[in-house]
């Protein structure tokens, strides 16, 4: 399933789940200097969130001083809410879009860290000679899911010329996919092309949308303002433990981090971890673009103003917003693990 799309669309009922809550918002339960932490993640285990695995594994958090305890998401899981109501100290924003309706919300919650320069959505088809291109696709029927119409579709018909009359629905069932040679589809990179592979012994062609320029990070690290302000030692050691995790799992051993992802969640098999993992590295999901010399999580004012400037002008968002509401650069850019990437690159 691609699981990105579902929470986007959950980012558009955040706003009013969000602006419940916080009439009955309590205070801050962080105990003493905030040793123990719950990191609420968007989806169940997986190689996605290697990284956090890896820095609780091989005891990047417990080195900084952090008891934590990561707990991982699933369909019905709100992670903005669980911010607001102090449920969880960190929490996972899967894409651009979530930040930036928390602000809409006035949820009190920004992005701390962005784990993935690239978000992963891509759009597939079958082989074919007559589309080696997104543009390609103009004027063709295109499967894609409710969510993805008030999100990227949007900047697909900015930037490509997309119409209406081409979407498809796609209900994260490949059947319809795969019995059709000339079907296009909307998908997750390390799901739907994967899942095509295997089950339609086709290799599909992929398409990344974030290496045809759209603009979105992914997998952020999100904290409460309070957190922010009151406790930035504990957010600066959480995002450097965490960044360190990722530079292990992908150049260091995953095995660790592996072995509590299935810990936690059954239904992931080896198989799926190395391909996982080898996906975010052949793509440079992670590490690329600014995070090759300012480190992995980096983040710029240009490229979050970018996204909702696109976003913006497709009507996604009202104009207006204060788009640095949305994050904070505070904890990132500081080159933190690439020292242990030039470490780990020798062996």
């Amino acid at each position: 399933m691609n699981r990105n799309l579902l929470l986007g669309g959950l980012a558009a009922v955040v706003i009013i789940a969000v602006a419940i809550v916080l009439a009955i918002r309590p205070g801050q339960r962080l105990e003493g200097s905030g040793m123990h932490i719950v990191f609420a993640t968007d989806w169940k285990a997986q190689a996605e969130h290697g990284g956090f695995y890896q820095a609780l594994a091989k005891g990047y958090y417990k080195d900084a001083g952090l008891d934590v305890k990561i707990q991982q998401g699933g369909p019905g899981v709100n992670v903005p809410q669980l911010l607001a109501t102090n449920t969880v100290q960190f929490g996972m924003g899967s894409n651009s879009f979530i930040p930036l309706n928390v602000v809409v919300a006035k949820a009190g919650s920004k992005a701390v860290m962005a784990s993935f320069q690239k978000d992963p959505q891509v759009l597939i088809t079958h082989p074919r000679d007559d589309i080696k291109s997104i543009a390609d696709m103009k004027g063709k029927p295109i499967l894609v899911a409710d969510a993805t119409v008030s999100s990227f579709w949007q900047w697909l018909k900015a930037k490509y010329g997309f119409t209406d009359d081409q979407i498809r629905k796609y209900t994260f069932n490949l059947a319809p996919f795969l019995t059709d040679k000339n079907a296009i589809q909307e998908g997750y990179l390390s799901s739907e092309p994967y899942t095509v592979e295997k089950e339609g012994k086709i290799k599909p062609q992929v398409f990344l949308l974030a290496d045809n320029g759209y603009p979105g990070y992914g997998a952020f690290i999100m904290a409460t303002d309070e957190m922010i302000s009151d406790h930035p030692d504990v957010v600066q050691k959480f995002v450097d433990a965490s960044i360190k995790g990722w530079v292990d799992y992908l150049y260091g051993d995953p095995s660790p981090a592996n072995a509590l992802i299935k810990a936690d969640n059954s239904e992931m098999t080896d198989e799926l971890l190395l391909h996982g993992i080898a996906t975010l590295k052949a793509y440079g999901i992670i590490d690329s673009g600014d995070a090759e010399t300012l480190g992995i999580g980096a983040m710029t004012e240009e490229r979050w103003q970018e996204f909702y400037d696109t976003m913006s002008k497709a009507g996604v968002f009202p104009k207006g917003i204060d788009v640095h509401s949305a994050y904070t650069l505070e904890f990132v850019n500081h080159g933190v693990g690439i020292d242990l990437k030039k470490e780990l690159t020798k062996k």
